[in-house]
């Protein structure tokens, strides 16, 4: 979570946010929330869990260029 505010802070057109999952149930079920960090973008659940800084920017990055 602390790469998807650094983002966020790096840039205006990134936002991030945090959830508990367990105080917004309906939510974390509309995300298919199994773990936790799950990581949305755009609405669309990407994957779970941390991962290192280059792998999450090539990530969050790839849809941008498809």
């Amino acid at each position: 979570m602390l790469l998807a505010y650094r983002a966020a802070l790096a840039s205006p057109r990134i936002t991030a946010s945090a959830i508990e999952a367990t105080e917004f149930p309906t939510l974390a079920d509309e995300m298919d929330v199994w773990s936790v960090p799950r990581i949305v973008v755009n609405g669309v659940p990407q994957w779970d869990g941390a991962v290192p800084e280059r792998i999450f920017l090539d990530r969050v990055l790839a849809p941008v260029f498809e």
